[in-house]
């Protein structure tokens, strides 16, 4: 057995050393530890579009999902939750009526900070069986393949 997926074609098929099961394993971890560690209540994809409209400040919803990696139907579905919880206003573009611009409220802006540390902890769980080189190279070769 070799952990190397390019090896030999005929080597058999083995579910352990596939990288979309591992990639699953890896993210099911990580949502667990998000869980028991959720900041505000949030789940992982409303965690990410708040702390992203906090960084850009007011932004379409269409630019917002984008900068999430959101599709336009998951992008609605955060906003509307956030809205829900008075973390975002939405109100119309001014300068074309067909867009939402999305807000963060006062609220959520104080609450960015512990977020943030919120959001190293979790990392920082996530990432504990590996060493800080071993970090740094997951972190850089799953960027590379995104």
């Amino acid at each position: 057995m070799t952990d190397d997926p390019s090896a030999a074609a005929d080597e058999a098929y083995e579910l352990d050393n596939q990288i979309g099961y591992i990639l699953r394993v890896a993210s099911q971890r990580h949502a667990a530890i998000f869980q028991s560690q959720a900041p505000g209540g949030l789940t992982p994809t409303q965690f990410s579009a708040l702390v992203r409209v906090a960084e850009k400040g007011a932004c379409s919803q269409n630019l917002l999902g984008r900068l999430t990696s959101m599709d336009v139907a998951t992008i609605k579905g955060v906003v509307d939750r956030l809205k829900r919880k008075g973390l975002v206003v939405l109100e119309p573009d001014p300068t074309d009526k067909r867009r939402t611009i999305i807000r963060p409220t006062a609220a959520a802006l104080e609450m960015i900070g512990a977020l943030h540390d919120a959001g190293r902890r979790i990392s920082e769980a996530t990432l504990e069986p590996l060493t800080p080189t071993e970090r740094s190279m997951l972190i850089r070769l799953l960027r590379k393949i995104t």
